[in-house]
């Protein structure tokens, strides 16, 4: 849509400007006659008074009709330069069109080519294989025989870059990929769960060590604690006390004897 809008406003600029060319070359080819005309008394001078004060007038007619004759001619001058601009810009446009539909109709080619639809080896048969397929196609039916003879050419000089990256080994490609792509996703996963498991691992052996560190300490407590309480029991090899050197023995029913010491005072 937007192409058609940029279309019909160059073609309708085209025209304006071809339009005013021609009028204003018209114009000053009339202006020009009437003047020599008038330089040879057949015509009268244009008539043009203009007043400068109460009582004075001023007949500029001849002088203006003079000055706008050589204006009018001075314009003209510009035409051949303005043609020879216009010209440029419609074939730099035509060419930009041909590229265009050069690429295009090359592009189709190049496409059909990736996908394996011509088998000729020899260029004349390549080249008539791939212009008879796009002769064919919907989209190229307005393109020149000749652009089209061109994209032939190019897409046969081509057939190798088309084999090379052919529809077949591009999929294939890609599956290989994406099937890289997945075992790496996996090989991630798995970090992860091992990243996971070692900071477990190691919290809990910190944890651990911290329990550890609390028993130990407690135990170091317990330990003083009783020195405290028990000073004897520090020096193991001390002699035993007098007051528990008697005691009396009682036989048990499975030959087993145990001694009741007793105090030698209470006896």
């Amino acid at each position: 849509m937007f192409n058609d809008i940029a279309e019909t406003t160059a073609f309708l600029k085209s025209v304006m400007e071809r339009a005013t060319m021609y009028v204003l070359a018209l114009l000053a080819a009339i202006v020009s006659l009437y003047t020599i005309a008038c330089a040879f008394g057949l015509t009268p001078w244009l008539n043009m008074v203009v007043q400068t004060g109460p009582d004075t007038q001023v007949q500029v007619g001849v002088g203006a009709q003079i000055i706008g004759t050589f204006l009018l001619i001075g314009l003209c001058s510009f035409l051949p330069s303005n043609a020879r601009v216009a010209r440029l810009e419609y074939s730099h446009r035509r060419f930009e069109m041909n590229m265009q539909d050069v690429a295009r109709a090359y592009y189709v080619a190049h496409a059909e080519d990736r996908k394996g639809a011509f088998k000729m080896q020899s260029e004349f048969d390549s080249v008539r294989e791939r212009l008879a397929l796009m002769r064919e196609h919907p989209d190229l039916d307005q393109i020149e025989p000749q652009i089209l003879e061109l994209a032939a050419q190019m897409s046969h000089v081509s057939r190798d870059l088309a084999d090379t990256y052919s529809d077949e080994k591009m999929d294939r490609a890609l599956s290989f990929l994406r099937q890289r792509e997945e075992e790496l996703e996996q090989f991630n996963a798995r970090i992860d769960r091992a990243k996971s498991i070692v900071g477990e691992m190691t919290r809990w052996k910190d944890r651990l060590d911290l329990d550890e560190t609390m028993a130990r300490s407690q135990l170091f407590a317990l330990r003083d604690a009783f020195a405290d309480a028990l000073p004897e029991l520090d020096d193991l090899d001390a002699p035993a006390p007098q007051a528990i050197e008697d005691t009396q023995t009682t036989p048990l029913p499975n030959g087993v004897k145990v001694a009741y010491p007793y105090a030698a005072a209470a006896e």
